[in-house]
């Protein structure tokens, strides 16, 4: 029997553990989930012949590396600041690991050691990174194997609320971290490649810079600029590519409106506010616009707005920025999280809501002296509270991989991301099965040149 160590139980290990439950007893394993929250483990494996539960401290290397001598594969699902640790307690002890988070730096430096250890360390395996990955590889391997050559690549991926749970003026609902939310975009400008030209685009106007899209019986899109688009060049193996660009997905207006925010100054967390814990929105709200005697924090917030964006005001009423009867409660806080608070209390997921994961491919290439468009997109819906779309788009991905290297099924060694056909093929067909799936079209763009 093959044992398996997953650390970490939270809301993104939920379909990775019902998969592996599922087919326990097909490939013979053992399931061993650890987290700091035992009755959340219990819940999850609902006394499952083929799992144990188990409560230790994670982090705590004197803790994690006994529990991981013990087993074949480890998959953390623990904070991506804590990965290179365990990887290397599995390189120590010659163990499999998987993570769904982006290759660090430090991470890199171990793909020597692990090489040398005989072990994969498989990272960027969930959705974003992962799922884009495998699903834009896929494109780009089919491009070149009849001699494409690719001159633009745009993509784009959200968490969104699905739209039958969509029913206030964002247009949208926290899916995943609210604080990575709030400070989204921050720490740098975003880059990328537009017709051979570097572009960036500062924190400041990354709101303002949008890209439209639609997707079939979905509607349309707003897309802003992720922080680095130029390292996926090296990764996809198109160094020489004249436009590559990545983005994040919201409904339209959104953007606009978080705009406000950074505008006003709401999101910084750079600083503490005094006095933070007696705020309420409003005091909160005025205290980013100037002082005006006998004018209310309503019309200083209309003269701010200028009559052009007149029609976001409602949004930002629906926050509840001008209610001044609770304070929102939080010592020495920073605004961003203040405005997190404000935003959790309004922006939560209601009980029966679903989520949805949106991606969302556009290539461009030449071939025979033709010009031609793809796009791919995919969206997904969740099934309910614990098996959001989130989970099942993180989750489903690792548990793949997981059973193709238990069963021997992947060759590679060493730290390494599913970017190769024999990795991203089977893992996409099994994604499909589970309604995770691609649609794709294809657009020839201007006749062959002639003389």
């Amino acid at each position: 029997m093959k044992r398996i160590l997953i650390l970490g139980a939270g809301l993104s290990a939920s379909t990775l553990i019902r998969y592996l439950l599922d087919h326990s007893e097909t490939f013979s394993w053992h399931l061993h989930v650890v987290d700091q929250d035992l009755d959340l483990v219990k819940r999850k494996l609902n006394g499952h012949k083929n799992a144990t539960a188990h409560c230790f401290n994670a982090i705590d290397r004197s803790e994690r590396k006994p529990e991981i001598e013990k087993v074949d594969l480890v998959i953390s699902m623990l904070p991506a600041r804590f990965h290179v640790e365990v990887a290397e307690d599995c390189i120590a002890l010659k163990k499999d690991l998987i993570t769904p988070s982006y290759i660090s730096q430090e991470m890199r430096s171990l793909d020597n050691q692990a090489k040398s250890a005989g072990i994969i360390i498989m990272n960027e395996i969930g959705v974003d990174p992962g799922i884009d990955h495998m699903s834009a590889m896929k494109i780009i391997h089919e491009i070149q194997s009849k001699g494409g050559k690719i001159s633009a690549f745009r993509s784009f991926c959200g968490g969104l609320i699905a739209p039958e749970s969509d029913n206030n003026p964002w247009n949208y609902k926290f899916t995943w971290n609210p604080r990575n939310v709030v400070l989204a975009g921050q720490g740098g400008a975003s880059c990328f490649l537009d017709h051979e030209e570097y572009k960036y685009i500062p924190y400041n106007r990354l709101f303002s810079r949008l890209v439209r899209i639609s997707i079939d019986g979905y509607g349309e899109f707003d897309g802003y600029a992720n922080r680095d688009s130029l390292s996926y060049r090296k990764m996809y193996g198109l160094e020489n590519i004249p436009t590559i660009f990545r983005g994040t997905l919201r409904r339209p207006g959104y953007c606009q409106a978080w705009n406000l925010l950074i505008e006003l100054g709401m999101t910084d967390d750079s600083y503490k506010m005094d006095q933070s814990e007696t705020l309420t929105p409003r005091s909160f709200l005025n205290a980013f616009l100037p002082y005006k005697h006998a004018t209310s924090v309503e019309e200083k917030f209309k003269e701010f707005l200028r009559p052009e964006r007149a029609d976001l005001y409602e949004k930002i009423e629906w926050l509840g920025l001008f209610d001044k009867s609770l304070a929102i409660g939080i010592k020495e806080a920073s605004p961003a999280q203040l405005l997190e608070k404000i935003l959790v209390n309004k922006l939560v997921l209601g009980p029966k809501d679903k989520d949805m994961l949106v991606m969302y491919h556009e290539f461009e290439y030449m071939l025979h002296e033709e010009t031609y468009n793809i796009t791919s997109s995919m969206v997904n819906i969740g099934e309910d509270q614990v098996y959001t779309s989130m989970s099942n788009t993180v989750g489903l991905p690792v548990a793949i991989a997981a059973k193709m290297i238990l069963q021997g099924e992947i060759s590679q060694k060493g730290v390494t991301l599913p970017i190769e056909k024999d990795v991203y093929g089977p893992i996409l067909n099994e994604l499909s099965k589970y309604g995770i799936r691609f649609e794709e079209q294809e657009t020839k763009i201007n006749l062959k040149a002639t003389v």
